[in-house]
């Protein structure tokens, strides 16, 4: 035989090498070796002719000989025969994935697959990961498009012919019947250290006839679905890309975004974007290709939501259209959960709203998410929870409208927000006085069966709850809400959330026939105005104006409050001894009521106002005082939790300013269990800081690291917090 396997035949045989010597001495597989020496095979690539000349000991003179033979074949074969299955161009501007890049390189000689939605960039990643690994596999590197959401996606057996005549096997060996061609390319690739790059693949059994078992070999397959029903492959799911890298590849992309000065509208183009590779790639292009644009120019178009997926859409590429062809592949049932699922207010969500939304069983809408998940069309967030890619959720609110009439779609919303509200007010009257249990009755699809479980929902489904009461539309129903969840805000004061809640009802309040719930709202959004949003002169003017409203009803309940409110946004805002003009004046108008709550309350927040005023002796009798009050008055449980745990604490600060530190830590402690019990982090946050300060006054350095390490992470108040750090960094 002449030509180039006759040459590395004679060389091998001069070497005194059997096939099975030269495999294992070059790294070459036997199958790959007899191929090319039979003139069954393309023209081997550069690494793999270096590999052989190495294992064959050449010198330069018949290295040389050798590569032109393999020159002239390359030459004759060129024009004879297309190159099948080559790898597609690498994007120049690839960026980021530098964690999946080294999952994939410490797994070469298994299958991986890369998941993940449309359009986040799977198949950039399998050809750049494939490309900084093509040296390892000296038998070649294959890419097949599988078409795996096309109509008719790629047929096993047409797949496996290709890949056979790109592995050079001679049509006349290649078999008739599908399965044997399958089992052909399985044999060939077990023999052979060869890259196999399956993109976009359809599913499980598109892929199982395809994949051969152990080898020198590796295949990196792609796709929308996870593919649970593989066995023995290595799993990444790719998501989109961290901020930083999404301002990389629109800089690397357009000249504009690389101008310094418009650093801030390229971060807000990634946002819009959802980070989405596919988006920026073409929000990209856009901006290069107009030359007059600024990024700033981009800003406003994408800005507008219901414009947005047409924005991103450029030539035949757009987001719409590769979301579109997950969309087609869904069952019917799960398209209309889709479209359905745009309803969602908050960010992320569970199987119970997706049951009221398709009318349904919650473990019947489990299987339609699974669905969803599985296509890519929507992310599982932890073990039990959801949430929309932001231009997926644009195109699902684009498919309601389309495929859903607007009264069904009105029905369908009415459902959600009455569901929402109607068990956040189950849920929040497990906090109120006068209630504290499930109603009879009441049927649910969560569980509500504690305080514990109220909390965790609420908690939890705080966006979605927040955002049916933005579409409410019931002045009444919006009260009601307001009202159930005033003792429920207590436990988590540092949400910001409380100011647009109270803000809701003290407007529907106000366009209510009851004067006293406008009273009672005003002085609840005082509250939220000055402990949760720091709003603290906004804050003090609706106490004021509560007041007011409160001497016109001569409601003196209502009056000690609004008064107790101004003095917090006193306080908050580090006016003192205003703070304690007003707590002087509201002590005897919640005496004269009867209102124990606000009674004891105004206590602790005299004693909280002499801490803060270095009056440290005072604020500890104050303290001291006000938790007998609470064992003398009938004071509600929840209320009187929160002044004990509450008082508990200020009283171990006290006493480390004090200096007296072994009886703040005693304190700190015993207040630790009770701040826990009534679950406000905030005030966990605090005790940490004193049972901390203690420690370190005490020299136990390390017990003092912990506590303060947990205070910063816990304490939402800044100045708190800021305290906290510094002592921690002292340490």
């Amino acid at each position: 035989m002449t030509g180039f396997g006759g040459r590395l035949r004679s060389l091998r045989h001069a070497a005194g090498l059997t096939m099975d010597q030269l495999s294992e001495a070059s790294g070459v597989s036997v199958r790959a070796i007899s191929d090319m020496e039979r003139g069954h095979s393309r023209t081997p690539q550069p690494r793999t002719l270096a590999a052989l000349a190495t294992a064959l000991g050449l010198g330069d003179d018949e290295h040389r000989a050798f590569a032109d033979s393999a020159r002239e074949l390359r030459m004759r074969t060129a024009d004879a025969r297309p190159r099948l299955c080559e790898p597609p161009r690498e994007v120049a501007d690839f960026v980021g994935r530098a964690a999946e890049i080294q999952r994939i390189a410490e797994n070469t000689g298994r299958v991986v697959v890369v998941h993940g939605q449309p359009g986040v960039g799977k198949t950039a990643l399998a050809v750049h990961a494939a490309a900084r690994l093509r040296d390892e596999f000296t038998d070649g590197w294959l890419h097949l498009d599988l078409r795996g959401v096309d109509p008719e996606p790629l047929d096993p057996g047409e797949a496996a012919r290709q890949l056979l005549r790109a592995l050079d096997v001679s049509p006349r060996r290649i078999a008739d019947s599908a399965d044997e061609r399958c089992s052909q390319v399985r044999a060939e690739l077990g023999e052979r250290r060869c890259l196999l790059v399956l993109d976009n693949a359809a599913d499980e059994a598109q892929l199982r006839p395809l994949l051969p078992g152990a080898g020198g070999g590796m295949v990196l397959i792609t796709s929308r679905r996870m593919l649970g029903g593989l066995e023995g492959v290595l799993r990444i799911g790719l998501g989109p890309l961290a901020p930083a890298e999404s301002a990389g590849l629109l800089r690397a992309i357009a000249d504009q975004a690389g101008d310094p000065a418009a650093a801030g509208q390229v971060d807000e183009v990634a946002r819009l974007c959802g980070h989405l590779p596919l988006a920026l790639r073409i929000a990209g292009t856009r901006l290069a290709t107009r030359t007059a644009w600024t990024v700033g120019n981009l800003v406003d178009r994408l800005a507008d939501a219901d414009r947005r997926l047409a924005v991103l859409s450029t030539g035949d590429t757009g987001v719409a259209a590769a979301f579109a062809l997950s969309h087609a592949q869904l069952s019917g049932e799960g398209r209309a959960l889709f479209r359905r699922l745009a309803h969602v207010p908050g960010p992320d969500f569970a199987a119970p709203i997706v049951a009221v939304l398709a009318g349904s069983d919650p473990h019947d809408a489990e299987d339609r998410l699974d669905e969803l998940v599985e296509l890519g069309l929507l992310q599982a967030d932890g073990a039990d929870r959801y949430r929309f890619h932001d231009l997926i959720r644009l195109f699902a609110g684009e498919r309601l409208k389309v495929e859903e009439r607007p009264a069904t779609r009105d029905a369908t919303r009415q459902r959600m927000i009455r569901w929402l509200l109607g068990t956040t007010i189950v849920a929040g009257r497990w906090f109120e006085p006068g209630y504290g249990a499930l109603p009879a009755g009441w049927t649910g699809f969560v569980p509500l069966a504690s305080l514990e479980e109220a909390a965790f929902w609420l908690q939890t489904e705080a966006g979605n709850w927040l955002g049916a009461l933005r579409q409410a539309g019931d002045d009444r129903l919006i009260v009601e809400v307001a009202e159930a969840l005033h003792w429920f805000s207590d436990t988590m004061i540092g949400w910001p959330g409380w100011y647009e809640v109270f803000a809701l009802s003290r407007d529907a309040a106000a366009r209510l026939p009851d004067p006293r719930q406008r009273v009672v709202h005003l002085n609840y959004f005082s509250w939220a105005a000055t402990c949760c949003a720091h709003r603290y002169d906004e804050g003090a003017e609706a106490a004021r104006t509560a007041y007011a409203l409160a001497v016109e009803l001569g409601d003196l309940s209502e009056q000690s409050w609004a008064v107790q409110y101004e003095g917090h946004a006193r306080r908050y805002a580090g006016h003192h001894e205003q703070a304690l003009d007003a707590y002087s004046r509201a002590l005897p108008l919640a005496e004269a009521c009867g209102d124990h709550d606000s009674y004891v309350q105004v206590h602790l927040a005299v004693g909280q106002a002499l801490r803060h005023l270095g009056r440290n002796a005072e604020a500890l009798e104050q303290l001291r005082r006000t938790l007998h009050e609470i064992g003398r008055r009938p004071v509600s449980p929840r209320s009187a939790l929160f002044v004990r745990s509450s008082g508990g604490v200020y009283i171990a600060l006290a006493l480390v300013d004090l200096g007296r530190l072994g009886e703040a830590l005693t304190e700190g402690e015993t207040a630790m269990t009770l701040t826990v019990e009534f679950g406000e982090p905030g005030m966990i946050g605090l005790a940490h800081l004193a049972i901390g300060l203690a420690h370190a006054g005490l020299g136990a350095v390390e017990q003092a690291r912990d506590h303060l390490g947990r205070a910063v992470q816990l304490v939402h108040n800044r100045q708190n917090r800021d305290f906290a750090a510094r002592r921690l960094a002292a340490l």
